[in-house]
């Protein structure tokens, strides 16, 4: 009996032992396969992060452009210093393109987001030189109504890049570069909405009259060497190289500007008032007649140079859009009136240079800046910070033929203007007038008040939803500043009176009423999203 019971139980111990290995062959059944999910919150597009609330959306676009009659710059266009003649750049070739990033997550306040867009940008007339750059406009977060990094700013309403390929005109938009923002948006619901917002300051130039050598021998000279400012059409001098480097005599970065709106959008359109406050901060006065600012040393009798006094300028602006349903599906009018004083970037955000255009021998031009002062401390010279008056306005209809193909037509007007002592100060600075800062007087017929406006149009076909080419055909106009002769001495850098030695704009020693410009852009547009 016993040695059956053995026999039994070693039978079943051998058969668990065989089906435990036959077990232990079989396949594991795998774990089951984490998905993306489609992230519908937002809008199209945006997936769940696996594992996570978080929606994210990658996207990005590429550009092809070329342009005729740009002075060699698509970001500054034809008025920045164009020296006329075979040396310039008439074509241009360009490529952009740039890969966002838009990360959204709920909290028990409201939506987090963080935004990024980051690519390259390209200016290229040929020399395939280091114009080939790294771009990023836009880095910003949103929480609970704040918005803070590279947006855009609360300033603007009128959309350029919507209706054109151009920003090379007075206008106030920042929308491609992108601003430093940090603002606040209260909502108060049916459309209506008012944001706050301190922001990255726009400046044109401060110029120091008393630095210039004009001021010295009322003949030739094209200035100190140190940061006075510039009378030569193109870009500013800055006071230094790096980052503390301003335009001018701008002092250093102490305030940000201060800006409000209030905005309505509705279903017919929408519309927004807007201001903007933007501190005026020269750096010193000069030592003397023709030298440089001197950080605030100079001579024990005088107390040191001394500087004048921070001024505020302003901005004030409105904006309006209007709906055309009626005329055609998607039809629409945009407008925006500026007028500043001391803060002419709000009219003129590009090109943010001293205009100037060479034909022949002879040159329109135009000085823009935010406060010209002059004088020494201890002569009762010194002036205080002239603010210079800019307004201006855009206005444009865009018309949609069919869902493939739209024109729009766009245009605008901008002046610039001096007061009386801070025109003088140009003239005497210039050569054509006499004295200096509180003294300074300006001979017959010298004004530096100037003008432009400006006329275009845009054809574009939507081949598919992602994908677009365009041709925008524009024509511009400037209306000089005056010498009161017909020579343009310091307002071109030149060394003598009457040839052009020495002029700092082509061979142009000869000034004109007006010039004139044709562009033509051709464009090629793929969104990797809708």
């Amino acid at each position: 009996m016993k040695m059956v019971k053995s026999l039994l139980l070693g039978s079943a111990a051998g058969l668990v032992a065989v089906t435990a290995g036959q077990a232990a062959d079989l396949p594991v059944k795998a774990k089951p396969v984490e998905y993306v999910k489609v992230c519908s919150l937002y809008g199209a597009g945006f997936y769940y992060m696996p594992g996570t609330d978080l929606c994210l959306k990658i996207g990005g676009w590429v550009r092809a452009e070329a342009g005729w009659g740009y002075n060699g710059s698509f970001s500054w266009g034809p008025f920045n210093g164009n020296s006329g003649g075979r040396a310039v750049n008439n074509l241009v070739f360009r490529g952009r393109g740039y890969i966002t990033a838009d990360a959204r997550e709920q909290t028990a306040y409201g939506t987090a987001r963080g935004y990024i867009a980051v690519g390259v940008s390209t200016n290229d007339v040929g020399l395939n030189t280091g114009a080939n750059q790294f771009s990023a406009n836009r880095a910003f977060v949103q929480f609970a109504g704040i918005t803070a990094g590279i947006s855009q700013s609360f300033y603007d309403y009128y959309s350029v890049p919507a209706v054109s390929y151009n920003g090379i005109y007075g206008a106030s938009d920042t929308g491609d570069p992108g601003w430093t923002v940090f603002g606040y948006t209260a909502q108060f619901g049916n459309g209506l909405s008012a944001t706050l917002s301190a922001e990255e300051r726009r400046t044109t130039q401060i110029i120091d009259q008393t630095a210039f050598t004009f001021a010295t021998t009322g003949t030739a000279g094209t200035g100190s060497a140190a940061a006075v400012g510039t009378l030569v059409p193109g870009g500013f001098v800055t006071t230094s190289p790096g980052a503390t480097a301003n335009n001018g005599a701008y002092g250093g970065f102490q305030v940000g500007d201060i800006v409000g709106n209030i905005r309505l959008d509705q279903a017919w359109g929408g519309a927004q008032i807007m201001g903007a406050l933007h501190e005026d901060n020269a750096t010193y006065y000069s030592t003397a007649l023709g030298g440089a600012p001197s950080q605030g040393f100079g001579p024990a009798t005088s107390g040191g140079v001394g500087h004048p006094g921070d001024k505020w300028g302003w901005a004030a602006g409105a904006g309006v859009r209007l709906n055309f349903p009626m005329i055609g599906q998607g039809d629409y009018f945009q407008g925006q009136v500026n007028y500043t004083v001391g803060a002419a970037r709000y009219v003129m955000f590009t090109p943010n240079s001293n205009w100037g255009k060479v034909d022949g021998s002879s040159a329109a031009y135009g000085v823009l800046s935010d406060c010209v002062y002059g004088g020494i401390v201890g002569t009762a010279t010194t002036t205080g910070c002239q603010l210079t008056t800019a307004w201006g306005f855009n206005a444009s209809y865009e018309h949609n033929w069919s869902p493939a193909w739209k024109t729009s037509l766009y245009g605008g007007w901008d002046s610039i203007s001096y007061n009386s002592q801070a025109n003088a100060m140009l003239c005497s600075a210039a050569g054509f007038g006499t004295g200096n800062g509180a003294a300074a007087l300006a001979a017959p017929g010298c004004n530096n008040n100037w003008s432009t406006w400006f006329l275009g149009s845009r054809t574009q076909w939507n081949v598919s939803k992602t994908f677009y080419m365009g041709v925008d055909v524009m024509y511009e106009d400037l209306k000089s500043a005056s010498t009161g002769t017909a020579l343009l001495g310091g307002y071109n850098g030149c060394t003598t009176g009457g040839t052009a030695v020495g002029c700092g704009l082509g061979n142009a020693f000869l000034q004109e009423s007006r010039s004139s410009n044709w562009t033509v852009r051709f464009r090629a547009h793929k969104d990797f999203l809708p």
